[in-house]
């Protein structure tokens, strides 16, 4: 195994961990999955005609859409559970705080962007670590967000409320808190395509398994009607398309 030049995380540790984020990932697609929420013809007809398309580079584009948004909560995984690997007190629980360390008394929400959470969602989050602080006078809670708008440790302000214990962290700051290192998140991100590339290497994975286009020619020649009569098969007139 190579040497990724870390120094807060083992090669075999990050090695392993961006192997299980990579076996979670899903790179297969066929029609039933495609369709699982019922896809909207109408709205890949206007994809195909403002774009310039033709069918199948349309669908092939929804295809990838859906499997990024299922790919998108791993990602989440990646950055939460690489804390499973950290010792020195740093946990991820089954439930509650996304990453904790109770001999430091730090208590983490974790978000992988700055604007995934709604009004409501963050008034929750706050709430919890309101209560957290009440019942722990030492406690000191973050949210953290991976991709923030800036490089920041400073009090979360919401809603017109503040606590200098209640903190608003960007993933650097929170990796230097942990990890003792300043660079230690961005040591991460340089080192990443060398992972990626030996984990690939062993599991031989790297392509998209897309079957959809060609179950949708089985049904039928003209991909036009075959999308329309998954979505409306049972609608007046679509019988006779």
């Amino acid at each position: 195994m190579r040497d990724y030049n870390l120094g807060f995380i083992s090669n075999e540790n990050i090695y392993n961990h961006v192997k299980e984020t990579v076996e979670l990932y899903r790179n297969e697609i066929d029609l039933q999955q495609f369709n699982k929420n019922i896809i909207d013809p109408i709205k890949l007809t206007f994809d195909a005609k403002i774009y310039g398309k033709g069918f199948e580079e349309i669908i092939e584009s929804e295809c990838v859409r859906q499997i990024d948004k299922t790919n998108t909560n791993h990602i989440g995984y990646f950055h939460q559970n690489l804390f499973k690997y950290v010792g020195n007190g740093w946990k991820v629980p089954d439930k509650g705080f996304d990453v904790i360390n109770d001999e430091r008394h730090i208590y983490v929400e974790l978000k992988n962007k700055h604007n995934t959470m709604n009004g409501g969602a963050g008034t929750n989050v706050y709430a919890n670590m309101q209560n957290k602080i009440l019942h722990d006078d030492q406690a000191v809670c973050m949210l953290v967000e991976v991709i923030a708008t800036k490089s920041r440790n400073e009090k979360w302000n919401k809603d017109g409320l503040s606590h200098e214990k209640i903190r608003r962290v960007s993933i650097d700051k929170f990796y230097e808190i942990v990890f003792g290192d300043k660079d230690a998140f961005f040591k991460l991100c340089k080192a990443l395509p060398d992972i990626l590339d030996d984990v690939i290497d062993e599991l031989q994975r790297g392509c998209i398994v897309n079957s959809v286009y060609d179950e949708l020619r089985e049904l039928s020649p003209d991909t036009f009607k075959s999308l329309y009569l998954l979505a409306f098969k049972t609608y007046a007139g679509f019988q006779n398309f």
